[in-house]
């Protein structure tokens, strides 16, 4: 590419030389054609290109391939195709063909190879850029060669990140702030490492200013990141505030939004078709003297509420203990008898929940934990202490059982045993 080819994409009265970061891409030319040609084409010939590059480079012990050698490696592709790919990889000096006759990598090909396998690398976790580029600025500061445009990338990357964090905790989405907080987890490892490469380049009194100044505004924004696991936590606490359960089913609002949020539109589109339906447009049948009348109303109950006496009461003594729901309780001595009824031979988990609709076998299906726990932890009288001392075990499976009645539609498989005077669980 010349001068001229890029001067038409400029602006009129400008040059190729007045633009500084153009001239440094244009400088770079070779290494740059170097990709160009790699991928240049459809996806099918670049993917071929990468294939074959990739693995004449892979065999360290013998780096040179004979024309036969080749074929056979490469059998499975066909041999018009595999001659075409390496008649362009050497015309783009990636492959070269040596006096004896001999394919080998190039400089540039094996460059392209090393660059490429890191990103691959790096590809197949979540937030491949934080650990490249991270990886990166390592690699050059070993070499001494690190620059501000290198740090100049994870300083971005950063803040990209703390921009996320910070919209995942303004949305109040406990399924977004969870996301963002393994999220943050996750990337634990190259923030630790970048802390390491930042205090390296921070105690080197000879390293450049404008290197020290980024790395500086990395520091800081590391800070933040390191800040934002508490804003989560406070996040996630006012969340747990504002939960709601659904009566005495252990469910909760979230449990039922994740259920949502698992449904395709379709179905969410059936359950609102009854649920919600258009409001009806209502003429309004009063006049100026009706409306007046409600208006000076509402204005006198709003001034006599204003003047109401707003004085707390007096302290009193809060009551030592709550009595237990009769209700609930009635509830587990039932099904302890039901459960104590067992004899040698187990009973199905889901004929000894079922009854009395879906809130009384979700309350069944609860209480069935408590035997889990050891007897020496159960209370010494009352009838949770009782049905916690039941000689019973619990055997749950992955699989599910169609119900199909008492508003139960499937439950899981298991099965509830009487333990012999010799078993211990």
């Amino acid at each position: 590419m010349t001068d001229q080819d890029l001067a038409d994409y400029l602006a009129p009265g400008y040059a190729v030389d007045d633009v500084p970061e153009l001239s440094a891409l244009a400088a770079a030319q070779p290494v740059i054609d170097t990709f160009i040609s790699l991928f240049r084409g459809s996806e099918a010939e670049v993917l071929l290109r990468l294939l074959v590059l990739r693995e004449v480079g892979r065999d360290v012990d013998h780096p040179r391939w004979s024309p036969d050698a080749l074929r056979r490696r490469f059998a499975y592709l066909d041999p018009v195709k595999l001659e075409t790919t390496l008649k362009r990889l050497r015309e783009s000096g990636l492959i070269s063909y040596a006096d004896d006759g001999l394919y080998h990598l190039s400089d540039a090909g094996r460059n392209a190879v090393a660059a490429l396998g890191m990103l691959l690398r790096f590809g197949e976790s979540e937030d491949a850029e934080l650990g490249f580029l991270t990886a990166q600025l390592a690699g050059l500061q070993a070499t001494d060669s690190i620059t501000a445009e290198a740090l100049g990338h994870l300083l971005s990357k950063l803040n990209d990140l703390t921009l996320h964090f910070e919209e995942a905790i303004a949305s109040g989405s406990e399924f977004r702030i969870v996301e963002s907080r393994r999220r943050l987890s996750a990337n634990g490892k190259w923030l630790d490492r970048g802390t390491d490469i930042l205090r390296s380049l921070l105690s080197d009194p000879e390293a450049p200013f404008d290197v020290a100044r980024i790395a500086q505004r990395i520091g800081l924004a590391q800070s933040r990141l390191a800040r934002v696991d508490a804003a989560f936590q406070r996040a996630l606490n006012k969340i747990e505030t504002q939960r709601v359960t659904l009566g005495s089913s252990g469910i909760s609002s979230s449990d039922v939004t994740a259920w949502l949020g698992q449904q395709s539109m379709d179905a969410l589109a059936a359950m609102a078709f009854d649920a919600i339906t258009d409001t009806p447009h209502i003429p309004l049948l009063a006049g100026g003297h009706e409306l007046l009348d409600r208006a000076e109303t509402a204005l006198c109950d709003l001034l006599r509420g204003e003047a109401d006496d707003t004085t707390l009461p007096a302290a009193d003594t809060a009551p030592t203990a709550l009595a237990p729901e009769e209700e609930d309780l009635r509830l587990l001595t039932h099904f302890a008898d039901r459960l104590d009824a067992i004899d040698t031979e187990p009973a199905t988990l889901h004929d000894m929940v079922a009854g009395g609709g879906f809130g009384h076998a979700a309350y069944r299906l609860s209480l069935l934990a408590l035997l889990a726990d050891s007897q020496d932890s159960a209370p010494g009288d009352g009838p949770i202490g009782a049905f916690m001392r039941l000689p019973l075990k619990v055997d749950f499976n992955t699989t599910l059982v169609d119900v199909g009645h008492d508003e139960i539609a499937r439950i899981s498989a298991g099965s509830i045993r009487r333990l012999s005077p010799q078993t211990t669980d």
